[in-house]
């Protein structure tokens, strides 16, 4: 009996890859972590039947027709598969999985944490501390925006927005979301352009996709309220950071949360030395039990393909 065997493109957290060693699967992997390069990727998609990936591996076309014959999944440790080519994937009878629904709290913590942190300037407060500038109390030091009973803008509002969301009433804010259809619930606004006039505070929440890339863009950022916070916890591109560093020194926005970035892991210097910019390196889902979590879950879509089954966490048609 043949033993199906699965690449693992990165050190996963220890757990991980149990799905894995439960179904008695032939795992390979680095033994350093060092990211597989397209080129190396696409040599190793022919020699395994599964690859179980992160968001910064690239499986694009010529990855997935290398593995052609016999790759049979691919499962992604993030909700969004912007990293895979799904459309060759599905041409090529290749599953695709991701892990929806485990980090969604855990976003949605860093995504409220981004807006209070950008609202109150506590970076900015905090590096003066840091470096020796704080003289002491001041009554005009660090003023910040309130949070509490101000409006917040969801743009999409699947599983993190509306958790963001709940985190919202405990703030007393009202929200509003759009999406592309009518929800049917209170708070849809049906047209972007309305919920950036009418929000104090916008947390995006869509996935990268032609529709959405450069969608937060000079326009946009133009119709926002001078005292509005931006915050991103869903993809870099979705926001152009030039046009949003300029709305930051300009004043025409107050400040911003950022967790993800266009060009990761560069960030333009621009957006680097804007105020009342907070700035994290792509940490939404970095908790320990998030993380392993959807290890797992990749895991196990990757355990089900090969076993047969159609798991709950396929993206695309097997």
């Amino acid at each position: 009996m043949t033993i199906d065997r699965v690449l693992v493109t990165r050190r996963l957290l220890p757990g991980g890859l149990d799905p894995l060693s439960a179904a008695g699967l032939d795992v390979v992997q680095r033994e350093n972590d060092v990211p597989f390069t397209g080129s190396e990727l696409a040599i190793a998609a022919g020699e395994v039947d599964a690859i179980v990936c992160v968001l910064t591996d690239r499986i694009d076309a010529e990855v997935l027709r290398a593995g052609a014959g016999r790759l049979k999944v691919v499962g992604n440790l993030a909700v969004g598969h912007d990293n895979i080519d799904v459309a060759v994937a599905a041409e090529l009878g290749i599953a695709v999985c991701n892990t929806p629904g485990v980090l969604d709290e855990t976003t949605a913590d860093l995504a409220f944490l981004l807006l209070l942190a950008a609202a109150r300037r506590a970076s900015d407060a905090e590096a003066d501390l840091r470096q020796g500038r704080w003289t002491g109390f001041g009554i005009a030091n660090f003023l910040g925006t309130d949070v509490y009973d101000s409006t917040l803008g969801l743009v999409g509002y699947g599983r993190i927005g509306r958790a963001v969301a709940r985190r919202a009433s405990g703030f007393g804010m009202r929200v509003l979301h759009h999406t592309r259809r009518d929800t049917g619930e209170q708070g849809w606004v049906g047209d972007l352009d309305e919920l950036l006039v009418s929000a104090d505070a916008v947390s995006l929440h869509v996935p990268l996709t032609e529709e959405t890339r450069g969608m937060v863009d000079a326009r946009r950022l133009a119709l926002m309220r001078p005292h509005a916070v931006l915050v991103n916890t869903a993809r870099g591109p979705i926001v152009d950071e030039v046009a949003l560093a300029d709305a930051l020194e300009r004043g025409a926005i107050f400040g911003a949360g950022i967790d993800v970035y266009e060009r990761e892991p560069e960030v333009h210097p621009r957006l680097l030395a804007a105020p009342h910019a907070v700035l994290l390196p792509h940490v939404g889902s970095a908790t320990e039990q998030t993380r392993r979590r959807m290890a797992q879950l990749a895991c196990e879509g990757v355990v089900a393909v090969l076993a047969g089954e159609r798991p709950p966490n396929l993206v695309s048609p097997i």
